[in-house]
């Protein structure tokens, strides 16, 4: 099974597994590796204090994206119910396993006016019925001094929702949706203050959505072949991704 983005505000959000420690690959897939976060850990309180009163800026996405999928000899469904511990790294360039639970995703390079950040998240799957929803647990940035320093100020939540169909009518096709949405609050830096805040969370929310437009496809992509996989018995449970975008 896999991973993907509704919106919780802060550092510590509940639930993606998407994924860490390219380790043991087993039966589900998780490509949360590819959604973009920004999260920090909490900061001490008088960190906080100072922090409040600088300008902020809120940058929030949403996209779904949904498959019609072909029922093999094992249903969808099933693949779907397996526990996250039966998960298959998809990106073994990118994804690592902490836990049963819990995955390091090291995401693309993305541009945010003139500098080049590389997000490192830590997510978290919680198992549903017919899925398991994805939360962001921390996101930690690395690149430039200049971007390094800004891990202390900002906040980031990510949440992807995955699931499948009933298929209470026996159909061969069901339908595979992926329902992600991210959210980042950062403290404008002092370079950009004369920058209008409108104008800084019009980029911010354009990178994010283009993240979202990007990653969502193709990790829905290589759930579907890992399901492929899965269902015809193959039990090599190799990772289907190179780290290339």
């Amino acid at each position: 099974m896999a991973l993907s983005p509704t919106v919780s505000s802060s550092s510590t959000c509940t639930r993606l597994n998407t994924i860490t420690s390219f380790p043991s690959l087993k039966p589900k897939t998780f490509v949360i590796t590819q959604l973009i976060v920004f999260n920090s850990p909490p900061k001490p309180h008088s960190l906080r204090a100072s922090a409040d009163s600088a300008p902020k800026a809120r940058f929030i996405a949403r996209r779904k994206e949904s498959l019609s999928v072909r029922q093999l000899q094992r249903p969808l469904l099933e693949y779907m119910s397996l526990p996250a511990s039966q998960y298959s790294v998809l990106d073994a360039e990118r994804i690592e396993r902490v836990d049963d639970n819990t995955f390091r995703c090291y995401v693309y390079k993305l541009k945010f006016f003139a500098f080049e950040v590389c997000p490192v998240l830590l997510v978290r799957v919680e198992e549903q019925p017919n899925g398991c929803c994805i939360n962001l647990l921390s996101c930690k940035l690395e690149g430039s001094p200049s971007v390094v320093a800004q891990n202390e100020k900002f906040d980031a939540s990510m949440v992807n929702q995955i699931s499948c169909g009933s298929n209470k009518t026996g159909s061969s096709v069901q339908q595979l949706t992926s329902d992600a949405a991210i959210e980042v609050v950062i403290e404008i830096p002092f370079a950009f203050r004369a920058v209008p805040v409108q104008v800084i969370e019009s980029t911010g929310t354009q990178v994010l959505e283009q993240v979202l437009k990007l990653m969502l496809p193709r990790f829905m992509a290589q759930l579907v072949k890992d399901y492929q996989a899965w269902a015809s018995g193959n039990r090599s449970r190799n990772p289907l991704g190179t780290g290339e975008i």
